[in-house]
């Protein structure tokens, strides 16, 4: 590994619908982690894009009255511009599994698979959940019910199939996870995906009948059948890093790219506990199938809730609207929230009086105040000349994040905003000014420094407040505004 490459990878949302909270919260989380990775020096291959194939995709745009590559060429394009709301940043890669890289590499995956002997065909009958887009046992239904879509007629599936060999390989990936020991964070997840392993990997379908579902990918040797979305879509991990000319998995591993990023680059996922068991099982099974460097992490958030602790889900219709938040608040409002409120690793709710409250206290009247203080002293008592590119972050900082406990960098930097807050109270800079000059001066400057330093932590987190405190230091401008003034 080189610890100056860097990959991560959020999940890629299906584009049926427009992005919520959750999605917010994996691409804010996915984004930060960049972010910090770039502040300390590291070359970042941040990887995002759509999911475009599968009966959700192929049922919206047939109820739409429109081809689903028009549908997902006109989604993939609102995603875009979507997640510009998120403050993620722009040398973002994108990645469609309708891309015709990602449809060579994806197909040649699945060669590599069969030819290795873990891909066989046979007819079998199953239900399947079309929210989860898998099958599902009955030890995993409530009231012949999926628990995270109730309310939703399962699928029945009878038909003759490719099957993937995922059975062979419980021994292997138990060994994967004991000689990484933070394969999956939190640990209370990896605890999780070991004990699903041990209790039996069931062979599962990877393809279904084209005359049934023709949005698909097509198996390679095989018209009449298409990928499973998932086979299809894991894929793109590695389908990302395919230069242009590359076609084939052999030539992706052989390839500057992929060496520098995925084998040397520490390959970290994000991903909400519901897909679990699809990226720390599923997927590091099927990599081991054909001979590909597993990931290095999977990092899993909870969910967040909405009133009475219900999941918020686009299957179940009570989301909440993240535009609507930025339009009022602003991104950075949106990105301290999901960062600082919301749990690092487990459920958390949202109401808008939950959010409103976290605006006033941590932001407006907190960050925003504390910075309106000192630099109206600054501009009124010092010069701009001040040593701050000697002012260091805290290595604790840096632990939280190298930990991924955003909550607690977050929780990190507002305790040095309560500190220096306290300290000014105490020290009253403000009157000591006025009857020692240099004194004065002299804690104004220290405040101006501690100030920065706070700043430079904020970058990977609020990224538009860092930039503009930074600027106003550089300037000794106090803000015109309040840096939190409601749109």
């Amino acid at each position: 590994m080189n610890d100056k490459n860097f990959f991560i990878t959020t999940t890629l949302p299906y584009v049926n619908a427009p992005l919520h909270l959750g999605h917010a919260l994996e691409f804010v989380r996915t984004d930060a982690i960049a972010r910090y990775k770039k502040l300390i020096g590291c070359d970042v291959y941040f990887n995002t894009g759509t999911d475009e194939h599968g009966v959700k995709i192929y049922d919206k745009a047939y109820n739409l009255g429109i081809s689903p590559q028009d549908f997902v060429n006109q989604s993939f394009e609102t995603f875009r511009e979507q997640i510009k709301i998120f403050g993620i940043l722009e040398d973002v890669h994108f990645i469609r599994t309708t891309d015709e890289k990602h449809i060579k590499i994806a197909q040649d995956f699945w060669r590599v698979v069969e030819k290795n002997g873990y891909i066989y065909k046979k007819a079998y009958e199953a239900k399947y959940c079309a929210g989860c887009e898998s099958e599902k046992t009955d030890s995993e239904l409530v009231n012949n019910e999926c628990p995270l879509h109730p309310g939703h007629e399962l699928k029945i599936i009878n038909e003759e199939n490719y099957f993937f060999k995922y059975s062979l390989f419980g021994n292997k990936l138990l060994d994967l996870y004991e000689k990484n020991t933070n394969f999956v964070i939190p640990d209370f997840r990896l605890n999780e995906i070991k004990n699903f392993v041990k209790n039996g990997l069931q062979d599962f379908s990877i393809s279904r009948l084209k005359e049934k579902m023709p949005w698909g990918i097509e198996v390679p040797g095989d018209p009449s059948q298409v990928m499973y979305v998932w086979f299809d879509a894991l894929t793109n991990y590695i389908s990302t890093l395919a230069d242009d000319g590359i076609e084939t998995l052999d030539e992706l591993l052989k390839s500057e790219k992929f060496i520098k990023y995925w084998v040397n680059g520490n390959p970290t996922q994000y991903c909400g506990k519901d897909n679990i068991r699809f990226q720390a099982a599923m997927w590091q099974a099927m990599l081991m199938a054909a001979n590909v460097p597993n990931s290095h992490q999977i990092i899993i958030n909870g969910f967040i809730t909405g009133e009475g602790g219900i999941r918020m889900s686009k299957t179940l219709g009570n989301v909440v609207d993240p535009r609507d938040i930025v339009a009022e608040y602003g991104i950075d409002a949106l990105r301290y929230f999901l960062l600082r409120e919301v749990g690092s690793f487990e459920d958390s709710p949202f109401t808008m009086e939950r959010f409103k409250d976290a605006y006033n206290s941590g932001l407006a009247n907190g960050l925003g105040n504390l910075t309106s203080r000192i630099l109206t002293l600054s501009e009124k008592y010092l010069d701009a000349n001040l040593n701050l590119e000697e002012q260091k972050i805290p290595t604790e900082f840096f632990a939280h994040l190298d930990n991924f406990d955003i909550q607690k960098a977050a929780s990190f930097i507002w305790e040095k905003v309560g500190e220096l807050d306290k300290r000014i109270q105490e020290t009253e800079p403000f009157k000591i000014v006025k009857v020692d000059l240099e004194k004065g001066k002299e804690l104004i400057r220290e405040n101006v420094l501690n100030l920065f330093v706070i700043s430079k932590m904020l970058v990977p987190l609020l990224p538009e407040t860092s930039q503009k405190i930074q600027e106003l230091i550089k300037q000794n401008k106090k803000p015109e505004t309040s840096l939190f003034l409601r749109k």
